[in-house]
């Protein structure tokens, strides 16, 4: 694979639908401590990490035991209810298919990360866990990634700091237009049009922001 050996993808909302799982596990949070949660709100703001949304129901003493109380109920109420992406699969077998590796880099807490992708089969060669925006740069400078693909600004943020290209895929909570503003190199609709772009970017070694990723990024 002359460009992008290692590609790497974010989690919720990139290659999975976790707001099913993360819903009926704030649910269940809200019913075992008492406390009113808008898991609807919530799932509306995935992407930073846990303890960002945990501190707008509880007092800052607090943050930490709840997250942890959170991260114990979730194998059981978030597994199972999640999806994955339309083309999360296809996306993953493209970068095989092109003699590359396909990491997953999340703020999600790793262990769940893992229970999700074996659920749904989805075949990545690492997952790196607990790490947010700029600090995403740590994982994919390790795996040598060229290119990283979320859909959050902050995936954005974490792609640049790591020098790599930021592929985003407009399928979060931001759309192409905030993706875009943020810095990403090319947006596209879904992930259903990644196997394309990338199969154009290593026989180019261009951007991809060409023909159908520039198409999908004004649509």
């Amino acid at each position: 694979m002359a460009h992008a050996r290692t590609v790497g993808f974010d989690l919720d909302m990139t290659l999975i639908d976790s707001r099913p799982g993360i819903k009926a596990t704030y649910q269940e949070l809200a019913a075992r401590t008492g406390t009113r949660i808008d898991a609807d709100a919530a799932i509306g703001r995935i992407g930073p990490p846990l303890e960002e949304e945990i501190r707008r129901w509880f007092p800052a003493e607090r943050v930490a035991e709840i997250s942890d109380v959170y991260r114990g109920l979730y194998p059981e109420h978030a597994i199972t209810g999640s999806l994955a992406m339309p083309g999360a699969r296809e996306a993953i077998d493209a970068v095989h298919a092109a003699g590359g590796r396909a990491i997953v880099v999340t703020a999600k807490f790793e262990p769940n990360a893992k229970l999700h992708l074996a659920h749904l089969g989805i075949d990545a060669d690492a997952v790196i866990g607990s790490l947010w925006a700029e600090a995403k740069a740590e994982a994919l400078r390790e795996h040598g990634a060229a290119v990283y693909v979320g859909d959050h600004t902050g995936d954005v943020r974490g792609a640049r700091a790591a020098g790599a290209l930021s592929v985003a895929v407009a399928t979060g909570p931001c759309d192409a237009q905030e993706l875009r503003a943020a810095g990403a190199d090319v947006v596209l609709g879904d992930l259903t049009e990644f196997p394309a772009w990338l199969n154009r970017y290593v026989a180019e070694g261009a951007d991809g922001a060409d023909g159908e990723g520039a198409a999908a990024a004004s649509a």
